[in-house]
C-alpha cells in the first residue's frame, strides 16, 4: 500500500517537474525520427495486457522484439544516448500514475517472451505491477536470460521493502545496471 502511495506520488511529481525535460526529449526524438513516441503491448500485473509508452530509441521501421533480438544498428544515434541515460523510460511515469506500473518491479516483458512468461508464472512475479526498474536492471540481468530474470525478481519481490524501494530508486538514477542487450551486427 505505501509503495503504491509512494509510486504515485513520485511519478505525479516527477511528471510534474520533469516535464520541461519530457518535453525537449520528445521533440529532440521528433526530430530524429518524426515519432517520438514509442508503445507496445507488455504484461501487466496478473499477466493482464497494458500499453508501455517510451522514447523512441530505434528506427521506426524497426520489427517490435525484445530488445535483445533487435539488431544494434536500429539504434539511433540519439537513441543510444537515451538508453545509456535511462532518459527514454521517462515516458513510463504516465503508466506508473495509471497504475498498470510501479517505479520499482520486475521490468514487463512482450507477450511473445513465453519462456520468461512462465518462468515468472513459476515463481508469482506475474502477480504484481511490473516495474522501471528493479533489482535485475541493477544487477545488469535483462530478458536474454529468462530462468535467472525470473530467479532475480522473485528474490527481489521477497525482499521488496521501503529500503529496498529506494535503494533500487536511487542506484537507478545514479545509472547502476545496464539496459538489454541489444545484438551487435
Amino acid at each position: 500500500m505505501l509503495i503504491r502511495l509512494f509510486d504515485l506520488l513520485f511519478s505525479a511529481i516527477g511528471l510534474v517537474l520533469l516535464s520541461p525535460l519530457i518535453l525537449f526529449v520528445m521533440w529532440l526524438c521528433w526530430l530524429d525520427t518524426r515519432l517520438p513516441l514509442f508503445t507496445q503491448e507488455r504484461v501487466g500485473r496478473g499477466k493482464k495486457p497494458f500499453v508501455l509508452v517510451k522514447f523512441r530509441t530505434m528506427r521506426p521501421d524497426t520489427d517490435s522484439v525484445a530488445s535483445h533480438l533487435a539488431d544494434a544498428v536500429a539504434i539511433t544515434t540519439l537513441g543510444r544516448f537515451l538508453r545509456k541515460t535511462k532518459l527514454d523510460e521517462l515516458p513510463q511515469l504516465w503508466n506508473v500514475l495509471r497504475g498498470e506500473m510501479s517505479l520499482v518491479g520486475p521490468r514487463p516483458c512482450l507477450f511473445s517472451q513465453e519462456e520468461l512468461i512462465e518462468e515468472r508464472s513459476k515463481r508469482g512475479v506475474l502477480r504484481v505491477r511490473p516495474g522501471i526498474t528493479g533489482l535485475a536492471q541493477i544487477q545488469g540481468i535483462d530478458m536474454s536470460t529468462p530462468e535467472l530474470l525470473a530467479e532475480i525478481d522473485a528474490k527481489m519481490l521477497e525482499s521488496l521493502n521501503i529500503p529496498n524501494y529506494f535503494k533500487y530508486l536511487f542506484l537507478t538514477v545514479l545509472g547502476k545496471g545496464v539496459g538489454d542487450r541489444v545484438r551487435k551486427k
